[in-house]
This record gives structure tokens, sequence and C-alpha cells, in this order.
């Protein structure tokens, strides 16, 4: 025994610790067994996403990856965690995006219970999980974190539903059936938008829309959210990775940005989504003026419309929910919970308030974790 750690052969030492890159096969299986049910090695390309998804970051540290439980049977519970920089009510913070927490049946209890009790909000600067579990997000409340209820929603806008429920059907269709599903959409849509012309967005005014360069996103996007007294820092060098991962998530679709002007050419939003041609847009960050959420989602809804989408899904925002709310054919469904820790009492109150944005490429929702591999 070492400080009341067992010592397994070869000097290896048990119990809970940093996620290690000779880690990354017997966390990758785990994640397989955990999330798809499979109880075989991971593929070589999964465990290589796995590597670069935890320590490819440039803020990457010990401190803010992810973690690992490792009792005599191996690794039996683990947390990837990925580090992103924040403003964080006037200075600067390096947060802690978790994701993949996972466990084995019965011998992961206790490494799932230990890991639980390392993200307490005493122990955190800021950390934060955007598709929490219930139980997950039980356990973030009971440790002082918050749960963001309006982050925890995703925003739907259908444009053609007949194909947006092809959509939606088609992920637990095999390939003949989604095709089926498709063609019918093209007989039944342009019926129903003749039928329905709420179904269109409304004509833009004097804003314009018009495609750009994914990094001129972050030129309009930082200036946009100083606003706020939490928001995501995205220096040079975190945008060159964050966009490098996010680009290499085909399932999600081809990753675009738009930029919103008015009648003086003067840019008043810009949005980054992914889209699936004929399918779904699925938007990541949405960004505006203060005064003018409006028009730019009006703008936004719009150009997706034009562009032949389905539909289009985003996280939902406090501050775009205004204008989110002025969109026929537009629900919203809980996604999962968006959950929030600290120690600083001053960065809580003001994501109480709804003065953060978060989400987004800040955020899990560019992983190819989710719905990939």
């Amino acid at each position: 025994m070492r400080n009341g750690t067992p010592e397994a052969a070869g000097g290896r030492h048990y119990g809970l610790r940093a996620l290690r890159r000779d880690d990354i096969a017997a966390v990758a299986r785990l994640f397989t067994h955990v999330f798809r049910h499979r109880d075989s090695p991971a593929a070589a390309d999964f465990s290589a996403y796995v590597e670069a998804l935890s320590f490819g970051s440039p803020l990457y540290s010990a401190e803010t990856g992810g973690v690992v439980y490792e009792g005599p049977e191996g690794i039996t519970a683990a947390l990837l965690a990925v580090p992103m920089q924040f403003m964080a009510v006037g200075r600067p913070v390096v947060a802690r995006l978790l994701c993949s927490f996972m466990a084995l049946e019965g011998d992961g209890a206790h490494g799932a219970a230990r890991i639980g009790l390392s993200v307490r909000a005493r122990s955190q600067e800021l950390a934060f999980s955007d598709n929490a579990a219930p139980v997950s997000a039980d356990h973030f409340a009971a440790g002082g974190g918050i749960v963001l209820p309006i982050q925890s929603l995703d925003w739907h806008r259908v444009f053609r539903p007949a194909a947006a429920l092809a959509v939606r059907a088609g992920a637990h269709k095999a390939g003949l059936a989604r095709a089926l599903l498709r063609g019918l959409a093209l007989l039944v849509d342009p019926l129903a938008r003749r039928l329905k012309p709420s179904l269109r967005p409304a004509t833009p005014g004097t804003t314009r829309g018009s495609e750009a360069p994914l990094a001129t996103f972050f030129d309009c996007a930082r200036p946009m959210i100083e606003r706020f007294a939490v928001r995501p820092a995205w220096g040079e060098g975190e945008v060159g990775w964050l966009l490098g991962m996010a680009a290499v998530n085909h399932c999600a679709g081809d990753l675009h940005c738009r930029l919103v002007t008015d009648a003086h050419d003067r840019r008043i939003g810009a949005v980054l989504y992914y889209g699936k041609a004929g399918q779904a847009a699925r938007v990541l960050n949405i960004v505006s003026l203060p005064g003018l959420e409006n028009d730019v989602v009006r703008q936004v809804m719009a150009d997706l419309d034009a562009a032949g989408y389905a539909v289009a899904i985003g996280m939902a925002q406090p501050f775009l929910m205004n204008a989110l709310g002025r969109q026929n054919w537009l629900w919203f469904r809980h996604r999962g919970y968006f959950c929030l820790t600290t120690r600083y009492p001053d960065i809580r109150d003001a994501a109480r308030h709804g003065d953060i944005y978060i989400g987004g490429l800040a955020s899990e929702s560019w992983s190819r974790l989710l719905d990939d591999f």
C-alpha cells in the first residue's frame, strides 16, 4: 500500500487518476460497451479519435483532462474532458467540457462515485456537460452544480414536414425504407407548402445572408458575445483545433458559416451549422448584435429553407428565445440536461440569470462521439 492506495504489479497504482495515452484502448472499449452495447475491442479509428479528443487541444493539461478509475480488474470507470478557454465575469478560466461519463455495471460503481466526487463544485473553476442523463444531473446538483433549463432544450424549425419525418424515422430504418420515405416526401412536401404557406419563413426585410469561410464566424462572434458575463474566449489556437475536430464529423454533415448583413452591409449576425443536403441543418451557434436577434434569426431561417433543408435544429439560448418564438412551425424538445458547476458564486449567478453564452462549439455538439462509431 502507498497512501492508502493498493499497488498493482509493475508499480501501477489503483484508484482515481488522470487519463493517460496508454489508457486509450481500454477507455475506447469501455465506451463501446457502455454506449454501443458491444463487448469487443474498439476500432483503430475510434481509438485514434478518442485520443485526439482527449489530448489534442492546445489547452490540454492533466488537471483539465479526463480521469479514470482503475482497480485490480482494470479501468472500470472513466470521464472524458476537453479544456476550453472562457472569460468568466472578467477573468480568464480554463473550463472543462465533461463528456462520456461511463462505468461498468457492478464493478464500476465505486469508480463512478469517486469520479462524481472529483467534479464537485468546490474543486472546479468551471466545468459543464451539455447532455447529461437524469442521474448525472442529480449528481451535479448534489455536488453544488446547477442545471440550465433553457440550454437543455433543442429547438426544431420544420420547413418540409414529410422530409423532416423521414429524417427522424430514417435513423431507425434500413436503407431501402429510408429511400422510400424520402421519395414519398418529394411528393408530399410541395403540396404541404402550398396548403400551409407558413412553412416558408417570412421573407427578410433589408437583411441579407451570405456564405463565408468558417474562421470568419469567430471574427464576427467575438465582439457580439462580449455582452455576456460568461462566454468562450475562442482564442486563435483553440479555434483552429476546434474547427479541425468539428470538420471531420461527417456523420453530422458539412460544416458551414453564413453571415447576416443589413442594408448598409454591416455585419449584424452569423451562424455556424452542419448541413445534410435535403435533410437536417444542425445549428451549432447563432450570434447577433444586441437587439437584432429577430432580424438575424429570420434571415438564418430563410437561408436554411432556401437551401432545401427539411428541418433546422439547434440548442436553445435565453437571448434567442424571443426571436425563436416568432417562428412558425417551431417546437422545443428536451435534449439532455445542461449542467454547470463552479466554485465561484459570481459565475453561478451569471449562469442562473442567463448572462452566459455557451453551447455549440462551446459544448459537445460537434463531437463524433454523439452519433458516430
